[in-house]
C-alpha cells in the first residue's frame, strides 16, 4: 500500500477497520466528533455499522451488545463521555468482553479516570497512550488483538492534537499472531439446544447452573497481574548518563523528545521516558531508566496524575517533581502556552539547574 496524508482521526478509523472493527457507537462530542463521522463514512463502505447514538450510555450499550456476538467492535467518546460509560465499562471488564474504547481526550486530565476508572470493584482496562498518529494507526489494531487475547477491554488515550493534526501514514492490517477461539461469544448458533450462552458479570451461565461471583473475581484479578507481567510497554532515550531524566506521555511526549533532543545537542546530561501503556505502567522500565538520575521531572499536561505513578516506580531513588502543568486554550480543548517548544525547553532547563545546584 502507499502512504496517504491522513488527518488523525481517519486515520484512526480506517485502521480500526483494517483490524476487522465492523461495528461502531458513539455520541459526538469534539474532539471525538470527528472519529464518530470517519466510522460513519468509512463501515457502511465495508458491510459494517456505525449508529450515532441518542448519549454515550446507548452507544456504549450498543457496543456491549455487538462484542457480546464475537464481532470486533468499539466506542469512544472524550473523557467527558466516558465518565456516563463507566458502570458500563466496569461490569463489560467482569464478562470479559474484548472491547475497544478510544478517548479524544481534551488535554490529559483524564489519566487517573483512565488508568483507575470510575466503576465498581476491582477492573483494569489496558491503556495505550500513542505518540503520534503512526503510532496510533499500528496501536489501534494492537488494541483489537490485546483485547481478544486477554478478553479485556483496552482503551486508546488519544487528544485533540491527534485527532486533528495531518501525518502521512500506510494503513494495513498487521499480523500480531494466534488469538484464542471466541466460543464464549453469544451469537444465536446454539438457541433451543440447552446449552445456549449467556455473557454477564458474573460469569457465564449454561443451563441454569452459574459461577460463584468469588472464584469468578479471583480468576479475573490472577488474569490482571498477568497482563501487568507482560503488557506493559516504554520509551526511553538517552538516560545511561542522564543527570534529569524528564518523563512525559501521548502527544505532549513528543515535544519534550524535540526538546531533550536539542538539550543533549548542546551538552546538557538530559534523558527521556516515554510510558507507552499507562496501565499496565512500566514501572520497573521506569526504575531501571532513572536509576542513575539525580533527579526525575514529570512533565503533563494535568495538574499532577501520573507523577504518581511515577513516584511508585521510583521509590525514592531521586527527587520527582512535576514541571507540568494545566494548560489550555478557551475552549479547554488542550492546546495551551505550555506546548510551545521554547516553553518545554525552559522547563526541562529549570528542573536541571535545580538539579546540578543540589549536586
Amino acid at each position: 500500500m502507499t502512504r496517504r496524508l491522513m488527518e488523525g482521526s481517519e486515520a484512526i478509523a480506517e485502521a480500526a477497520i483494517a483490524a476487522g472493527c465492523r461495528f461502531f457507537a458513539g455520541y459526538p462530542m469534539t474532539p471525538f466528533t470527528e472519529l464518530l463521522e470517519s466510522f460513519a463514512r468509512r463501515l457502511p463502505e465495508v458491510g459494517g455499522v456505525c449508529i450515532t447514538a441518542e448519549s454515550e450510555l446507548e452507544a456504549i450499550g450498543m457496543a456491549w451488545g455487538a462484542v457480546s456476538t464475537g464481532a470486533r467492535a468499539a466506542t469512544g467518546s472524550t473523557g467527558q463521555g466516558l465518565s456516563l460509560m463507566q458502570e458500563s465499562l466496569s461490569e463489560i471488564t467482569r464478562a470479559e468482553l474484548p472491547l475497544v474504547t478510544v478517548n479524544m481526550a481534551r488535554g490529559q486530565g483524564d489519566y487517573y479516570q483512565a488508568t483507575r476508572g470510575g466503576g465498581h470493584g476491582d477492573y483494569y482496562h489496558i491503556v495505550l497512550a500513542p505518540v503520534d498518529i503512526r503510532e496510533a494507526v499500528e496501536h489501534m489494531q494492537l488494541a483489537f488483538h490485546l483485547a481478544d487475547h486477554w478478553r479485556n477491554p483496552v482503551l486508546l488515550y488519544g487528544d485533540y492534537l491527534l485527532a486533528h493534526t495531518n501525518e502521512a501514514v500506510e494503513i494495513e492490517r498487521i499480523d500480531f499472531g494466534e488469538l484464542p477461539s471466541k466460543d464464549w461469544a453469544v451469537d444465536g448458533t446454539l438457541g433451543g439446544t440447552g446449552r445456549s450462552r449467556s455473557v454477564d458479570p458474573l460469569g457465564f451461565k449454561k443451563g441454569g447452573g452459574g459461577v460463584d461471583p468469588e472464584t469468578l473475581w479471583n480468576r479475573l484479578q490472577a488474569k490482571h497481574e498477568e497482563i501487568c507481567r507482560t503488557e506493559a510497554r516504554c520509551e526511553s532515550e538517552s538516560t545511561d548518563d542522564a543527570e534529569l531524566v524528564v518523563i512525559s506521555f501521548g502527544s505532549v511526549a513528543r515535544f519534550v523528545r524535540h526538546a531533550v533532543r536539542e538539550l543533549r545537542a548542546e551538552g546538557l546530561r538530559v534523558g527521556w521516558v516515554r510510558p507507552i501503556t499507562l496501565w499496565p505502567f512500566p514501572s520497573e522500565e521506569v526504575a531501571r531508566a532513572c536509576g542513575g538520575a539525580r533527579r526525575v521531572a514529570v512533565l503533563e499536561q494535568n495538574g499532577g496524575q501520573m507523577i504518581d505513578d511515577v513516584r511508585l516506580a521510583v521509590l525514592g531513588a531521586a527527587p520527582v517533581v512535576g514541571i507540568g502543568g494545566i494548560s489550555t486554550d478557551s475552549s479547554g480543548f488542550g492546546i495551551g502556552a505550555m506546548l510551545a517548544p521554547d516553553e518545554i525547553r525552559k522547563r526541562i532547563h529549570s528542573a536541571l539547574e535545580t538539579t546540578e545546584n543540589r549536586a
